[in-house]
This record gives C-alpha cells, sequence and structure tokens, in this order.
C-alpha cells in the first residue's frame, strides 16, 4: 500500500476498527474513507453498491460486525447470522466488483470447535461442533473466510482473513448486557470501587457517559442502587459491595490489547498477500484451504485469576461472587499463533499492562 492510496475501513468507530484506523494514521497513511451507520447501512445491498462505484477504494479492511459477549451471543441468535452474513457478503462482494487490490476480513477464534485441541490452529476448522452459545456468529464468520477463499479462488481476488482473539482496548464496548467479559467485569469492579468509597460523583459520572437501561446520574441512589443490584454490583446492609461474576471462573481465556491486532492487521495489509497465506490440506495437497491467519498471545489466564487481576489493577477491596449457575461458555479457546509468527509478526504487550491502560482510558475518556 502506498500512504496515498485510498483505504476504506468498515467499522472504523468501533473496538477494532478505530485502533485500525489510528495505527494507519500513525504510519503515515493519509487517504483513509470511514462511514458511520448512520451515513451507510452495510447491511444495505444497494447502498454498500453505491459506495464502492463512487468511492473506488483501493484497500478495504472488514472490521464492521454485530458482536457481544456470551449473553448478547445467545439471546440474539437470529440477528447475529443474519447481520453479520449481510454486512460480509456485500462489503466482500462489492469489493470483488470494484476490483479492490487487497481486502482484510476480521473474523474471531469461536469459528473453532468447542473441542478444538489446544492451542488451537488454523486446520482444526470445521473439524467438530461449535460451542452452542456463539454458534450462530461463529458460522456468519466462517462463511466469511470461504467467501474470501472462494472467491480468490475462483476470480483472483486478493482477500485475506485473521482470526483475532479476545479483544480489549480503546472504543471497548462497556454495556453490562451486551459487553464482553473483560471489559463488563472491569466496569463493575469500577462502580463497586465507586459504591465501596461512597463517591456518587463518580458513579453518576459513570452512569451519565454509559446509563444502564436508561438509568444515569440523574436518577436517585435507591434507582440507581437496584440496576447495580440487577447487574451484579451489590452493596450489603454493612456497606460492604460484592461483584457477581457469571461461571465458575475455571474457564480460560486469551486476550489482545487491540492497538496491538490492529498493528499485526496492517502488517499483514503491508506485507502478506493470499498466496502467502495458503495452507495446503496435508491429507489432500491439491485442496486450499485454511487459509486465514490467528492473530494471537499463544498465553491465556482463567476468568478466576483475570477478576482478581482487574481487582488488584483497580484496588477494589470488595468479594468476588462467582455464580456457578451461569453458563461458562467454551473451557478454552487459546489460539495457536505460529503461522503469524513465521510471517514476522509477534505482540508485546501483556494482561497486567493492558488492563492498567484499559482502566486509565476508561477513566479518561
Amino acid at each position: 500500500m502506498k500512504k496515498d492510496s485510498k483505504i476504506y475501513v468498515a467499522g472504523h468507530l468501533g473496538l477494532v476498527g478505530s485502533a485500525l484506523w489510528k495505527n494507519l494514521q500513525s504510519k503515515g497513511y493519509t487517504n483513509l474513507v470511514g462511514r458511520k451507520f448512520s451515513e451507510l447501512d452495510l447491511m444495505d445491498t444497494n447502498a454498500v453498491n453505491s459506495f464502492f462505484a463512487t468511492e473506488k477504494p483501493e484497500y478495504v479492511i472488514l472490521a464492521a460486525a454485530k458482536v457481544g459477549g456470551i449473553v448478547a451471543n445467545n439471546t440474539y441468535r437470529g440477528q447475529f447470522i443474519y447481520e453479520n452474513l449481510m454486512i460480509q457478503n456485500n462489503v466482500i462482494h462489492a469489493a470483488y466488483l470494484n476490483q479492490v487490490k487487497k481486502l482484510l476480513f476480521l473474523g474471531s477464534t469461536c469459528i473453532y470447535p468447542a473441542e478444538a485441541p489446544q492451542p488451537m490452529p488454523e486446520d482444526c476448522l470445521l473439524t467438530g461442533p461449535l460451542e452452542y452459545t456463539n454458534e450462530p456468529y461463529a458460522i456468519a464468520k466462517i462463511a466469511g473466510i470461504k467467501l474470501c477463499e472462494s472467491y480468490n479462488l475462483q476470480y483472483g481476488t486478493n482477500f485475506i482473513s485473521v482470526m483475532p482473539t479476545n479483544l480489549y482496548g480503546p472504543n471497548d464496548n462497556f454495556d453490562l448486557e451486551k459487553s464482553h467479559v473483560l471489559p463488563a467485569m472491569l466496569r463493575k469492579m469500577h462502580l463497586g470501587k465507586c459504591l465501596e468509597e461512597n463517591n456518587w460523583d463518580a458513579i453518576s459520572e459513570d452512569l451519565n457517559k454509559r446509563p444502564i437501561e436508561e438509568i444515569s446520574g440523574i436518577n436517585n441512589p435507591i434507582e440507581i442502587l437496584t440496576i447495580l443490584s440487577k447487574y451484579g454490583i451489590r452493596q450489603n446492609p454493612s456497606k460492604s459491595v460484592s461483584v457477581e461474576i457469571w461461571g465458575t471462573g475455571s474457564p480460560m481465556r486469551e486476550f489482545l490489547w487491540s492497538e496491538e491486532m490492529a498493528d499485526a492487521c496492517v502488517f499483514l495489509m503491508e506485507n502478506i498477500d493470499f498466496k502467502d497465506a495458503i495452507h495446503a490440506n496435508s491429507t489432500s495437497p491439491n485442496e486450499i484451504r485454511n487459509t486465514h491467519i490467528n492473530i494471537g498471545t499463544g498465553k491465556e489466564i482463567s476468568i478466576r485469576d483475570l477478576a482478581f487481576l482487574i481487582r488488584e489493577k483497580l484496588g477494589f477491596k470488595g468479594d468476588l461472587a462467582f455464580n456457578t449457575s451461569k453458563p461458562d461458555g467454551t473451557m478454552r479457546k487459546l489460539t495457536n499463533p505460529d503461522k503469524l509468527h513465521t510471517l514476522g509478526w509477534h505482540h508485546q504487550i501483556e494482561i497486567e499492562e493492558g488492563i492498567e491502560k484499559l482502566y486509565n482510558w476508561y477513566l479518561g475518556c
């Protein structure tokens, strides 16, 4: 890519897209294109085709998606499969029709079977059943991989797919119903810390920025305590505070700082083509499959240890109550990033530093 190449970042305001936008700008790319949802609905085929025909981007990074944690994935199953399929199909097909030089499609490591070998290599895709709670989302992302592969093989396009592990970082979603585990726990413990310090100004500031079910800082303390309790942030009669964590705490998870994920993606856009990502099936050398690339750290931490680490970093002194009646999800989801390492990229930020960085961003945003 040249520094003045027109690069369209789909989903440029989200956790992933904003990190990509920032990384591209930091590396001197000057011709970036982004559209808010109000300006371009990526589920609208005609609107997407019109946008591509008018703007003619040379490169595309497809970071737009409907995403959420275990509750959202399991609750909004129809929306997750339909909306993600529509977004992917529209953007990838429009990129083909308008002769985009290279496209990068972002998926997720939830594409791998629930009982996948650990760490999960790219070639374990489609070797077993998916984890039930996020199956619709995973199927959509698998379809995106296969759409890119199939267009490359039939039409000679240069579309590459990457599967990032669990991400966290600036512009994350901190909605207590729909967010992923790490930002949800961080916000819960921040509010718990404010409660135990009787810091109602900080609680009001937090709820004014991010209301919970329309409860904001202008509501009275009883209403605020009620909504916080609903989401597992509870002040006991003794004024001690506890924060509920879903599940047993035993599942292991891998986390990658979102800005590092963005750096890996830009590295691949600058240096790697589809032909470099081809990994032939060892039993059928003539079959081209599993060309996607894992982006991860290759390191994992239990949800329990993560919760206590966040508690320590935030200075929350209350109890952590693990609700074992709630689902754990997949027990392990560790990526094998060997392919990415071979291509020349490694992560630098470990989880301890990342939590500190995220909390500082959260307090300052």
